[in-house]
């Protein structure tokens, strides 16, 4: 396997990869083919993504430097931060860029997002009226003084104004918390004239030009000038495992220790004082090794991912109206049609109602007995809870597995398991460390004297919300070889350490690894025979070091492989030597692709598993998770072929290599196929008889 390479240069560093991914989502905000507010949204999300890559990959990082440190090892990720510190600033060099580029833009087609110096009189009358009305009560500035302790009191993620209260010489320091969770952070004001478009003002410059008003009448005072800041936590935490606690209390216990956890990020307006600068590095306590960056006068642009649009239609995606699945309309309810076919959903193209609707049903059907499902990630008004809640008052029998350690859900997933709980619901815990991300359900069901259950098993979360933006498999069956596989899941779940066997299910982290590699190794032994071989993967993240060189091998015994990861990607492909065989290319576009499939050619009969795992180490050791086999020949053809489309991409798709370039798929003089757009078609013909 090319042994001129080091082991070094087989892989890709994660957290660089992960850099790239976030560089294709403002990609897709410079991308002048797209529309204009659909852009500044692009923004925003670019934003909340790097939110989370400091809280999660970054501190990590920072946190194994740490500890090597501790044991008196050297620990070769500084460097690594290093990189990531210069490749973060290159990106936001190019958002503060791009981000002036859309505001005249916008200008162009009559929107206007203003600051506090460019309000006309009459604005200025409203903003003060609506300052009142609105805002007051939510700001209460905190002065910072000797003993102000600001690792415990700012929220993460939050942005706040340090306010400077000059008189003569002396100078006060005071914060200001922008109240994100309680008021529309875009403010529409009234026009100046009826035929000029509205024009908008973030919250944060209303509390700018609103200063007087806020610290008038409290301090003496000859000047007011305020900048903005924001600091983002480590969002790890620890689990203390006293015996006599309850998993709901440690979670509890921990989700309060994250609040005061280490800051890793400090983010500043660049013209911020040099002495209140230092001022908030010392009391933040920031090291050398977090990142601390000089931005602009706003750094919560994650709020831009619901950015308004007061101009014309064209300025958003044109909607694309959601599919109802043709079965579900030849029956009388879901489980008649599920039990003559398997149903393939693929969301956001087609309805999740048809998911919603069978819980529902399934919570008042007499024939329905029980009803066992997982949640991870639930919507926060989830009928799907609700619906769970009226089973068990109708005297079903219902089990609710819930993962209370699925980061930045935990909260709220504390707040369903006490209230599922409150109804009666037999609520279920993962063990610490064994996390529970499969995507499951499974209804038992009298029919004629037999109990049939009805089973579901998919790559997304049970989640109103996201079914709307995530591409996303549910797989619907009553058949026996599948359900009886759920069941046993469930069994696991319940006692995960006693020994239990698939063959139709992989399951994590009983069977999964094993099992790949013999999938692997079947292709290999296929190409080595001179029989026709090759594998398909399209997965989020591809960084199990094992995975991977079991792909490199794979690749130099000519089996031919495809990748097609939307976010991490440590393989490299294309080596010489190595990986010649192995083509990557990530699709970034107005959805978020997050469906996990893998194909394995099986001596032309292919394989094709949906799956609730990336190719991760936590997710094939370390977490509970589900890949199905489609058994359904015509259910592998659809999947099979949606694939293809997306292989065929030559709007959307770009090259992964190891130069992390970002290089669109060059179209030739191949046809325009943007895959999002063409899957929905595909998928649109197939239901066509329903949408008459």
């Amino acid at each position: 396997m090319g042994a001129e390479m080091s082991q070094k240069k087989l892989y890709i560093d994660k957290e660089l990869s992960w850099l790239s991914f976030n560089e294709r989502v403002l990609q897709e905000a410079a991308d002048k083919k797209n529309p204009l507010i659909e852009r500044m949204r692009f923004l925003g999300i670019y934003s909340r993504n790097l939110d989370e890559f400091y809280k999660v990959r970054f501190a990590d990082l920072k946190r194994s430097i740490l500890i090597r440190e501790s044991q008196g090892a050297t620990d070769s990720s500084s460097n690594l931060l290093k990189k990531i510190q210069a490749k973060v600033l290159k990106n936001d060099q190019d958002f503060d860029c791009l981000y002036n580029n859309l505001l005249l833009e916008m200008a162009r087609n009559k929107i206007f997002l203003i600051n506090e110096h460019q309000l006309s009189k009459n604005q200025k009358g409203w903003l003060r009226q609506y300052f009142n009305d609105h805002l007051r009560q939510h700001i209460t500035p905190i002065i910072i003084n000797d003993e102000t302790n600001l690792v415990s009191f700012l929220k993460d993620d939050y942005a706040y104004l340090t306010v400077e209260i000059i008189s003569g010489s002396e100078i006060i320091y005071a914060l200001l918390e922008i109240p994100s969770d309680k008021v529309e952070q875009f403010i529409i004001l009234p026009p100046e004239t009826p035929r000029r478009r509205k024009p908008i003002i973030l919250v944060d410059n209303i509390l700018r030009y609103c200063l007087d008003d806020i610290f008038k009448g409290f301090f003496d005072y000859d000047a007011l000038n305020a900048y903005s800041m924001k600091m983002t936590r480590d969002a790890e935490y620890d689990l203390i495992t006293e015996m006599e606690s309850s998993l709901m209390e440690l979670m509890s216990s921990s989700l309060k220790q994250r609040l005061t956890a280490e800051p890793v990020r400090f983010v500043y307006q660049r013209d911020m004082p040099d002495e209140l600068v230092d001022l908030l590095r010392y009391k933040l306590g920031i090291s050398s090794y977090d990142s601390v960056i000089a931005g602009s006068r706003y750094h919560n642009f994650k709020d831009f991912i619901k950015f308004p649009n007061v101009g014309k239609v064209h300025l958003v995606n044109k909607p694309l109206p959601r599919l109802r699945h043709i079965w579900f309309d030849k029956f009388r309810n879901g489980f008649d049609t599920i039990r003559d076919h398997d149903v393939l959903l693929y969301y956001p193209y087609h309805t999740f109602e048809h998911v919603l609707e069978l819980l529902h049903q399934a919570s008042f059907d007499p024939s329905v007995l029980a009803i066992k499902i997982n949640i991870y990630r639930v919507a926060k008004d989830s009928r799907i809870i609700e619906s769970i809640i009226h089973a068990a008052h109708n005297g079903k029998k219902v089990t609710v597995v819930v993962e209370l350690q699925a980061r930045f859900d935990e909260e709220a997933n504390i707040h369903w398991a006490k209230r599922l709980t409150e109804a009666g619901v037999q609520v279920i815990f993962s063990a610490p460390g064994l996390k529970i991300h499969a995507k499951l359900f499974l209804i038992s069901r009298k029919e004629k004297n037999h109990i049939v259950r009805y089973a579901h098993v998919g790559t997304g979360n049970f989640n109103e919300k996201t079914a709307q933006l995530y591409t996303d498999y549910s797989l619907l069956t009553a058949d026996a070889r599948i359900t009886n596989e759920v069941r046993r899941v469930f069994n696991f779940i319940e006692n995960p350490y006693r020994s239990v066997s698939f063959e139709h299910l992989m399951v994590s982290p009983q069977n999964s690894r094993r099992v790949l590699y013999q999938l692997i190794d079947q292709e290999i032994a296929s190409a080595q025979s001179g029989i026709s071989s090759g594998i398909t993967l399209k997965i989020n993240n591809l960084v199990d070091k094992g995975l991977i060189s079991r792909l490199y091998t794979a690749s130099s015994a000519g089996v031919k492989i495809r990748l097609l990861v939307r976010g991490m990607c440590s393989l490299i492909p294309n080596a010489i030597g190595i990986s010649e065989n192995i083509q990557a290319i990530s699709i970034v576009d107005r959805f978020l692709e997050h469906a996990r499939v893998y194909v394995f050619k099986n001596h032309g009969d292919p394989l094709v598993y949906l799956s609730s795992a990336d190719w991760m180490t936590r997710n094939i050791d370390y977490r509970i998770e589900v890949a199905v086999s489609l058994l359904d020949p015509t259910l592998r053809k659809c999947v099979l072929d949606l694939l293809e489309l997306q292989f065929n991409d030559t709007v959307k798709a770009r090259f992964l290599d190891k130069e992390l370039s970002n290089r669109y798929v060059p179209r030739g003089n191949r046809r325009k196929i943007r895959s999002q757009l063409a899957i929905y078609d595909y998928l649109k013909a197939l239901e066509q008889p329903s949408q008459k």
